[in-house]
């Protein structure tokens, strides 16, 4: 009975005491929920918080994989999504490149970017039906991501909010905030 009880306590202190780092971690109801205003509820964001920043090793060398598998589709540059995004609009294709940015409060987005482009355009990536997450610290790991390409207008609301946590976002000539995204269904990171 011992020996069963002190398994447990190991199965449930582990996690704990990875997660007493991260203060971002402690986010949990309305409070988590409110900071990328997403519809999730709060005890799924709560819990996606906290796997985003347990998940993260803190050697170099390490690949994490999020969402489902990587299933093999078409490889494309991400200079050409970035160069003629309507061509890959609504097709799920394979890309790589630089976490330039990621959300800093949840790990709810990234932005993918040419390796060592520091300026200019970018890919947001999201994840499918807000299902997982990435480290906070994943700006400048590598990134092999599947998933469906979308060109989007965002909101001036959206756009303000993405930029207040770091992100660049491109405007149009009309000055609309405009971007291209893709909704990952798998991401591997690797430093």
């Amino acid at each position: 009975m011992n020996t069963l009880r002190t398994s447990l306590m190991l199965l449930v202190a582990v996690p704990l005491v990875a997660l007493a780092g991260d203060k971002s971690a402690a986010k949990t109801g309305k409070a988590a929920e409110a900071d990328c205003h997403h519809p999730a509820d709060a005890k799924a964001t709560a819990a996606k918080a906290g796997e985003a920043s347990a998940s993260a090793p803190a050697n170099d060398g390490w690949k994490l994989t999020r969402g489902e598998p990587l299933k093999g589709a078409k490889a494309v540059k991400l200079a050409d999504v970035l160069a003629k995004p309507q061509a890959h609009e609504g097709k799920t294709v394979l890309v790589e490149g630089q976490v330039r940015k990621a959300c800093e409060r949840k790990g709810c987005w990234m932005e993918l970017a040419v390796a060592g482009q520091d300026k200019g355009p970018g890919v947001r990536v999201t994840f499918k039906d807000y299902g997982f997450f990435v480290p906070l610290d994943s700006a400048g790991a590598q990134a092999r991501v599947e998933g469906v390409v979308k060109v989007a207008e965002l909101s001036e609301g959206h756009a303000k909010h993405y930029e207040s946590e770091g992100a660049i976002v491109p405007r149009g000539t009309d000055g609309k905030p405009r971007e291209v995204q893709l909704v990952a269904t798998g991401v591997e990171l690797r430093r």
